[in-house]
């Protein structure tokens, strides 16, 4: 996987398509209704509330309205008032949020890895791309895997799978509610998601049996999304939050490493034993008024971006038996430009709602000039760095960030924080972006209106994106994976090539 189509992304500025472009201005337009139409109706009542009975008194003659224009006008601001206060969206606010911290037992230094694959596989080619592959990953000494990955050989039993999702889920739960003080009866919504392990009971089944929830509690498991999964998460939990006032919603992003373990020489199929670790992150959203006064954050923005209708982007991660019948997912050659793809989807459709009107106005002032001028000139790629002040880009391995870096033209402090959650603790799935977080809180970077974006991308194929708005200052010390080593961080990485 070394060829230049393989380990980089496409260049965005080199097609922009517009149906993606008029999306995201059709969301800007509504979003911009909802947010004028109350100043104007507030206004129109502070004008009247000001006026004096005789200022009234002379409006109310000059209009000669007779009783069935009065009655008639008055039902249908009665109307269209109550229309509009129930259709708008109700704010869902981050509460607080935990990501699970491996214990030490389960830490595996790059040495031992290798020792270890040493010891299982045979074929001298396997251990050498996979050396290959771990010497180039950016990943540290400190990531861990589940116990029944360090035998040998390793151990990925149906139970074994089920112990490591207790272990990861409830140890993270456990500290969410300890942090916020939640009883677990208070929520109302569940959703949990992990690609590859799904068993029977479910483990939303399973949390909800743990915290002893109510018998009312909307319940929803995802399974093979991939590591994008954690913001679709949100965004179903966001739109259950509409749908029901006065509700608490918890969210658990994972993916159980266990079953994930691959025992073949197929090198498309290795490059997941090398990169991902163990990692679970549990986020408490509501949308009560009162939540809001110990909210972290506010949710602004959930963009999704699903290119499942191209039979490459379909196939480029999947699972499935290789030759000789070993189960794995497979990585196509053909997985960075396919993310660049989906990723310039994503950012054109979420660049109207977020990036100022100076950026809009380059970019719309290019792209006629290219419709009507001149086919060849290069569409203008919008700052972002204007828009947001953090960005949370998931860890997926060293050549995606990198790119990521390169395209968006962001600096090294920009993309510290994943590079710095890669290092630490691998690859965890859909987990990761709440591992990144928690760095940038540990690091005291976070002041109130900052607006982190974070980025996921996953099987399928898909790129979703989530904008996230501080509302309130975060201070160190943070608790969180990042406690007892954040002074250790940022550590330097070597520059070396990419696989």
């Amino acid at each position: 996987m070394s060829s230049p189509s393989s380990s980089s992304l496409p260049e965005l500025k080199n097609t922009v398509k517009l149906k993606y472009v008029k999306l995201g201005y059709q969301y800007m337009v509504n979003h911009i209704v909802t947010v004028l139409l109350v100043p104007v109706i507030l206004a129109a009542g502070l004008k009247v509330v000001r006026m004096g009975p005789a200022e009234i008194h002379a409006l109310w003659r000059s209009l000669e309205f007779d009783l069935v224009q009065i009655l008639c006008s008055a039902f249908v601001l009665i109307f269209a008032s109550t229309v509009y206060f129930m259709s708008r969206p109700r704010p869902v606010y981050l509460v607080d949020y935990a990501c699970f911290k491996p214990l030490a037992s389960c830490r595996v230094p790059l040495s031992t890895f290798m020792e270890h694959l040493r010891l299982i596989f045979f074929d001298e080619r396997t251990y050498k791309f996979q050396g290959l592959i771990i010497e180039r990953s950016g990943l540290g000494e400190e990531t861990c895997l589940p116990p029944s990955i360090h035998y040998i050989p390793p151990s990925p039993t149906f139970e074994a799978s089920q112990d490591e999702a207790r272990l990861v889920i409830f140890s993270a739960v456990d500290d969410l509610l300890s942090r916020t003080g939640f009883n677990p009866r208070e929520i109302d919504i569940v959703v949990v998601n992990c690609s590859i392990f799904s068993p029977t009971p479910s483990l939303s089944d399973m949390v909800i049996h743990r915290y002893r929830l109510r018998s009312d509690v909307r319940s929803f498991n995802l399974s093979g999304m991939g590591c994008s999964a954690g913001l679709i998460s949100v965004s179903l939990a966001r739109d259950a939050l509409q749908a029901h006032p006065n509700c608490t919603a918890l969210v658990v992003s994972t993916e159980i490493i266990t079953p994930n373990y691959y025992a073949g020489n197929q090198r498309a199929m290795l490059l997941p034993n090398c990169l991902f670790r163990m990692g679970a992150a549990a986020i408490l959203l509501s949308n009560r008024r009162r939540d809001r006064r110990r909210a972290k954050y506010r949710l602004v923005h959930v963009v999704r971006t699903h290119k499942g209708a191209d039979d490459k982007a379909f196939g480029c991660v999947q699972q499935e038996e290789d030759t000789e019948g070993q189960l794995g997912i497979s990585l196509s050659k053909d997985l960075m430009a396919i993310a660049g793809e989906a990723l310039k989807s994503n950012i054109t459709t979420i660049g109207p709602l977020v990036l100022p009107a100076s950026e809009q106005l380059l970019f719309l002032f290019t792209l006629v000039g290219r419709k009507i001028v001149n086919p060849k000139w290069k569409p203008y790629i919008p700052d972002f760095k204007q828009a947001f002040e953090h960005f949370c880009i998931h860890a997926g391995g060293r050549a995606v960030i990198d790119e990521l870096q390169k395209n968006l033209q962001l600096s090294p402090e920009h993309v510290e924080a994943s590079r710095m959650m890669l290092h630490r603790f691998g690859n965890t799935s859909s987990s990761s972006l709440w591992y990144e977080l928690n760095y940038i809180e540990a690091k005291g970077r976070m002041r109130r209106g900052d607006l982190v974006w974070q980025i996921g991308f996953g099987s399928g194929f898909k790129c979703n994106s989530a904008v996230w708005k501080c509302l309130r200052t975060i201070r160190p010390p943070v608790d969180g994976p990042w406690a007892d080593c954040i002074n250790r961080y940022p550590v330097e990485i070597p520059e070396i090539a990419r696989i």
